[in-house]
């Protein structure tokens, strides 16, 4: 399937419908979809990773990310397309339901 860089209006509508449901939500910066992730501690920020890095390679979209003690950052772009395609928001949903499951873990 071939991917394409979203219009503006199309990445807004779309990170409507993301935040629609997510506690924290994502934004833009910098040209590309960004988030921060918080954890209870190193071992779930890092659990999250790895269980987000199987994903992601299954759909061949990897993600920009950085991770101190219980913060990850993620910054999502398609670079094949320069810019922001669905993909980003198909992981950027996928990480969401991770980080989700591992709250409700955390209780």
């Amino acid at each position: 399937m071939a991917h394409r860089a979203l219009d503006p209006m199309e990445i807004e509508a779309a990170l409507t419908r993301l935040n629609g449901a997510g506690a924290a939500a994502w934004s833009l910066h910098d040209g590309k979809l960004h988030k921060e992730f918080r954890f209870a501690d190193f071992v779930a920020a890092f659990g999250f990773m790895t269980r987000v890095a199987l994903i992601s390679e299954r759909m061949n979209h990897h993600p920009e990310w950085f991770n101190v003690y219980r913060t990850v950052r993620v910054d999502l772009t398609t670079h094949d397309v320069g810019g922001i395609s669905e993909r980003d928001f198909a992981l950027a949903r996928a990480m969401d339901g991770e980080a989700e499951r591992e709250h409700r873990n955390e209780v």
